[in-house]
């Protein structure tokens, strides 16, 4: 019986599952936006949430702190840096979860894991960059299918008066029987 058991051990020891929720906290607050299962992403908003209101007060103490959960330099200053200004007066809920649909091998649930105040899309304050896509049907050509042949080139022949042969020894010759 499950009695007041809510962690999800997500099938790994406890050294594994902590260094993958590290890993996947770092990628996240560098990236800002990470895909991966539900799963862990319930998990692992568990474990970023906390780390996020700590970089709130930005002090030796903890900056140790976080560095204790994270082991990561630049995903440590990167979060005292950039993030903690974004987040400031945010009282909680730092991550939002988007669920994206099922995995094709293994048909487990997929979902987009981000920082609330880095998507651009949905804070209405500018515009996610678009790009223009034109669809085009990618054809595989052989030699010889599909290509225009060229227009016949007329052959114009060009009469010169006089053949002139060069030697390497008799070299000045023609030029001196032309004088003549």
């Amino acid at each position: 019986m499950r009695h007041s058991r809510v962690i999800n051990h997500l099938g790994r020891t406890s050294s594994h599952r902590k260094s993958m929720l590290s890993n996947m906290a770092s990628s996240l607050i560098l990236h800002k936006r990470i895909t991966t299962t539900t799963a862990k992403a319930k998990a692992l908003k568990t474990f970023v949430e906390p780390i996020i209101t700590k970089s709130k007060e930005d002090s030796t103490h903890s900056r140790r702190i976080v560095f204790s959960y994270l082991k990561d330099k630049e995903a440590v200053s990167e979060l005292f840096r950039e993030v903690s200004v974004k987040i400031a007066e945010r009282p909680g809920g730092y991550t939002r979860i988007l669920k994206t649909g099922n995995r094709i091998g293994d048909n487990a649930e997929m979902c987009v894991l981000e920082l609330v105040d880095f998507n651009q899309a949905m804070l209405g304050g500018g515009e996610a960059t678009k790009t223009k896509s034109t669809r085009r049907r990618k054809t595989t050509k052989k030699k010889g299918e599909g290509e225009v042949p060229e227009k016949p080139v007329k052959a114009v022949a060009v009469k010169t008066e006089k053949p002139v042969k060069e030697t390497e020894g008799n070299a000045e010759a023609p030029a001196a029987e032309e004088e003549k």
